[in-house]
């Protein structure tokens, strides 16, 4: 039986992570468009075809189905390939297992919100599944190209351990974003977007008539800011308080920069809600920058907890063994 290196299970966790991504991506057209119920109450045939009639609505759902599909047979690939060959890195093992369960399940919960009616409660929380798998298979490809890199040079960088303080802070940012996107696939399950028009301030408002939608909307602007506060906030300290972590330093910055490109794409929304030709490309940046952010920002959490376990230590050969 063949032994897989590191660079072929760095490869494979790339093609996982490109796999995961075009089914959020997918996952986003199919909601945008309305083409949830493209192929009918029937699921895993399309209006009893194997191959569905060639319909806009019923072509897009079918598509976004074989992409799942296809996403869960890379999930399982990457199960069995690392913990047959990485038995020595159980964090990449459990980020792999995560991706799959979550497929699983986003996979379950859409067939389940096609063959009967769901809540936009429900709804929304197909996106958050969907977002947790794409950000195991995030993980699992930044974790599978750091052991690659370990394996393929001379010198390992021992990081400086984290502050408890530091570590807590990012796992509350982290948690707190997941709740930001709940809010936001409920503003996006309720057609919610329109109750503000108008950005930054709401209907011409500081603080508008909290009714209906235009509540909704609010809210989720109001959760998106407080966001974007403690993500600056907590990058600015990876920086400053990490000055020999390179890692910790980047991960923080590309947080910054997804979260302040995520707030400018959610003011893209607003204004091109008139014009549905641009604005299912300004949804679909909006979920993918969500997305992205969300995968960093797990990453981030998990590498903290695992130097604050470590002791300080200077550059020391890499073990040959």
């Amino acid at each position: 039986m063949r032994i897989l290196n590191t660079k072929q299970l760095k490869w494979l966790s790339y093609l996982t992570f490109v796999v995961m991504f075009f089914a959020t991506f997918g996952g986003t057209v199919v909601t945008k468009t309305d083409s949830g119920l493209g192929c009918g109450h029937e699921w895993p045939l399309c209006r009893g075809q194997f191959i569905p009639a060639h319909t806009i609505a019923s072509l897009i759902e079918y598509s976004h189905r074989l992409v799942s599909g296809l996403a869960g047979l890379t999930a399982v690939a990457v199960v069995v390939a690392f913990w047959l060959y990485a038995k020595n890195r159980k964090d990449l093992r459990v980020y792999s297992v995560l991706t799959l369960v979550f497929v699983i399940v986003q996979a379950l919960m859409g067939a389940l919100a096609v063959i009967y009616d769901q809540s936009s409660a429900v709804l929304a929380l197909h996106f958050g599944f969907s977002l947790i798998a794409f950000a195991g298979s995030l993980m699992l490809a930044l974790g599978a190209r750091k052991m690659d890199r370990e394996k393929q040079t001379s010198f390992r960088e021992n990081q400086p351990s984290v502050s408890p303080g530091f570590r807590s802070f990012v796992w509350s940012v982290t948690i707190y974003s997941y709740i930001v996107v709940y809010i936001g696939a409920y503003v996006s399950h309720t057609s919610s977007a329109g109750g503000c028009s108008g950005w930054p301030l709401c209907n011409g408002q500081l603080i508008p008539s909290m009714t209906g939608s235009i509540a909704i909307a609010f809210i989720h602007r109001l959760a998106a800011l407080v966001l974007l506060i403690a993500v600056v906030t907590m990058a600015v300290f990876a920086y400053k308080l990490h000055r020999g972590s390179k890692e910790l330093r980047s991960l923080g910055v590309a947080a910054a920069v997804l979260c302040v490109l995520q707030v400018f794409s959610g003011a893209g929304i607003v204004y091109t809600l008139s014009k549905p030709e641009v604005y299912i490309f300004a949804a679909l940046l909006h979920n993918l920058l969500i997305s992205s952010l969300f995968g960093v920002l797990c990453y981030l959490s998990v590498r903290v907890w695992q130097l604050g376990k470590e002791p300080v230590e200077q550059l020391q050969p890499a073990s040959n063994v």
